[in-house]
């Protein structure tokens, strides 16, 4: 008589249900495994640990900076004479410079703003149809950044005027969180000169989130007080007016810190440039002016040494004098070839001061 079997089977004998006999004997069978996972012992030598993304970034721009460290002293002895002469001269000449900059950092990032497009909205907040109101709102922000005003080391949300909404969703990652990041890094960065820091602090912008449309003028301009806050004359360090050769973004922190010196260089030298034929323009238009009585004369003077382009409507309200008297002025200016219309139009002249 046969003996039944143990287990039951399928049309195609794979079993079942199986005993706990053959089961003990199944895992007697597993003899490679270890008699508890828990209490396997560790005695595998540690890993490699990767360093925090932060100190790498760190130590790349610690090299640069080394490595460029006679370049950098060359500019940063430069930016320092141009504080002192902004620091001794008339506040307009940084009202100036700022618009030349903010002009420049337009076309860098875009937007492309005029010369004359920005001082008409600067100060009479004028704009045209062919105007993008969101690209003249950021060049406005940039002066307004450039001429004054606390710096981005402390709350760096109150500087590019953005704020997180009331409602936010749970998956979108918070501006101020982002802007913590970036602040952290900067923080860490502390030893470093402010240009080098500046320039660390430009390339890392958009790797921290804090990219959105207009964030190169953004970065621009944060990156430009940063470099010269050390000073008490200049307000920022030129980084567009001197071709915008430094904000070039490719290479390693090295051959970036090296592009950012020699475009900051020539920036300062414009800057300089610029003063001095505003300086010159100056004593030669008391010169010529001297005889003119009123306040008048000497109200189009400081007008024309900080604005770059300067209409009518502009001076009149620059100056606080009647029309008659601004365009009889302006007409003596330019007769005795201190001023120079640049439109070549009827209507909507613009003037500049003549060779600055």
């Amino acid at each position: 008589m046969k003996s039944q079997t143990s287990t039951l089977t399928d049309d195609y004998d794979n079993p079942l249900i199986t005993t706990e006999e053959d089961e003990e004997a199944h895992e007697d069978d597993l003899w490679f495994l270890p008699e508890s996972l828990e209490e396997e012992p560790d005695d595998l030598p540690p890993g490699p640990r990767a360093e925090p993304p932060d100190t790498a970034v760190i130590e790349d721009w610690v090299k640069a900076e080394g490595v460029h460290a006679a370049r950098l002293a060359r500019v940063a002895g430069r930016l320092g004479a141009l504080d002192d002469r902004l620091l001794r001269g008339p506040e307009g000449w940084r009202h100036r410079l700022a618009l030349i900059e903010a002009a420049d950092l337009s076309w860098f990032a875009g937007d492309r703003v005029s010369s004359d497009r920005l001082a008409l909205w600067v100060s009479m907040r004028l704009s045209g149809a062919q105007d993008d109101p969101n690209a003249l709102a950021r060049v406005g922000w940039a002066v307004r950044r450039l001429t004054g005003g606390p710096g981005p080391k402390g709350d760096l949300a109150a500087f590019l005027d953005r704020r997180d909404p009331e409602n936010i969703e749970d998956s979108t990652e918070r501006f101020e969180d982002r802007a913590g990041g970036w602040l952290d890094v900067m923080a860490a960065a502390c030893d470093f000169h402010p240009i080098t820091r500046a320039c660390m602090g430009f390339h890392l912008w958009s790797l921290a989130g804090l990219g959105q449309h207009g964030d190169r003028m953004e970065a621009a301009v944060t990156a430009s007080r940063i470099a010269a806050s050390d000073g008490s004359g200049a307000i920022f360090a030129p980084l567009a007016m001197g071709g915008a050769g430094g904000l070039r973004v490719s290479g390693s922190p090295t051959e970036r810190l090296a592009r950012w010196l020699d475009g900051m260089n020539n920036g300062i030298l414009t800057a300089m440039r610029t003063l001095d034929g505003i300086e010159a323009w100056t004593g030669r238009a008391e010169s010529v002016m001297a005889q003119l009585s009123g306040r008048t004369p000497v109200a189009l003077r400081k007008t024309f040494s900080e604005w770059p382009l300067v209409s009518a409507p502009m001076a009149e309200a620059m100056t606080g004098a009647s029309r008659a008297a601004v365009q009889r002025n302006l007409t003596r200016m330019e007769e005795s070839g201190l001023i120079r219309e640049m439109t070549g139009q009827a209507r909507f002249k613009m003037w500049k001061a003549d060779g600055v």
